[in-house]
């Protein structure tokens, strides 16, 4: 594509790249939180428990979470790879630098993202 660029795609990788490492961080210190929970009632009391299993489901939630995103800044750094950070995967134009900005794994334009929030099913 030889569309100009108003995005420095440089930086956008470095932030990706620092993003992914402290989501990985975080997921490296909540790895304990996220073991089963022993259910020995001689050692750990009925409340007790039970708020063990609360916390390690919020935590595995956190870190199906966590996957999800490092899924979506892989995505993103691929398309830097590829050159094709900074265009919307669904029509090809530009997307807005302010909406990288705020999110810079979004593969779509405001438009098409609209559009797809809209559609039934999605």
């Amino acid at each position: 594509m030889s569309k100009k660029r108003k995005i420095d795609v440089k930086a956008f990788k470095r932030r990706l790249v620092g993003m992914r490492q402290d989501i990985e961080a975080l997921s490296h210190v909540t790895e304990e939180e996220r073991q089963p929970v022993e259910l020995d009632q001689t050692t750990v009391g009925r409340l007790s428990r039970m708020d063990a299993l609360q916390n390690q489901a919020m935590q595995l939630e956190a870190q199906r979470r966590r996957t999800v995103e490092i899924q979506r800044i892989d995505a993103a750094l691929k398309r830097i790879d590829e050159g094709e950070f900074g265009y919307c995967v669904s029509c090809g134009g530009d997307i807005e630098p302010k909406r990288l900005e705020n999110d810079p794994t979004t593969p779509t334009c405001f438009d098409c993202a609209e559009m797809s929030a809209v559609k039934p099913g999605h």
